[in-house]
C-alpha cells in the first residue's frame, strides 16, 4: 500500500508541475497578445509596424538579458510570439559569434530560424492549393 500511495504522490506533482507550465505559457503569451491589442487599438500605429516592433523588441530584451527571464517563466508562451521570434534570432547570432567570429553576426540568426521560416512557407504553399482565391470586392 505504501508504493502505491508514494507512486501516487509522484504522479500528483508532475500533474502540477504540467499544469503550472501551462498556466506560465498561457499567461505569458496572453500578455504579450494584450499589449499588441492594445498597440492596435489606442495609438495609430499599423499591424506590420507592431509586428515589426515585437521582433525588434526581443532581439534587444534578449540582448540586454532580460528576454532569458521571461522565457524561463513562460516558456512556450514566450517562445512561439513575434518576441520569441527575435529571441531566437539574438540567441542564434550569439552563437555563432561564439563560434565563427565575425562572420557569425551575418549567418547565426538565419540559421537559428531557417526551420521555422521554410515550414512557414511550405504550410503557405500547401494552403495556396487547397484554397481557392477570392478577389476583394469594393
Amino acid at each position: 500500500m505504501w508504493p502505491t500511495l508514494w507512486l501516487l504522490r509522484i504522479e500528483v506533482f508532475y500533474f502540477m508541475d504540467i499544469l503550472m507550465d501551462y498556466i506560465c505559457a498561457f499567461v505569458t503569451g496572453g500578455v504579450l497578445c494584450v499589449i499588441a491589442q492594445i498597440l492596435i487599438d489606442k495609438t495609430k500605429l499599423t499591424p506590420a509596424r507592431i509586428l515589426v516592433l515585437y521582433v525588434v523588441s526581443g532581439v534587444v530584451l534578449t540582448a540586454v538579458g532580460l528576454y532569458e527571464h521571461v522565457v524561463k517563466f513562460g516558456g512556450t508562451g514566450a517562445t512561439v510570439p513575434l518576441t520569441g521570434f527575435g529571441y531566437s534570432l539574438c540567441k542564434g547570432v550569439f552563437k555563432a559569434v561564439d563560434e565563427y567570429g565575425f562572420r557569425g553576426i551575418f549567418t547565426g540568426g538565419l540559421e537559428n530560424v531557417a526551420t521555422g521560416i521554410v515550414m512557414a512557407i511550405v504550410f503557405a504553399l500547401i494552403a495556396s492549393f487547397v484554397t481557392k482565391p477570392k478577389s476583394k470586392s469594393r
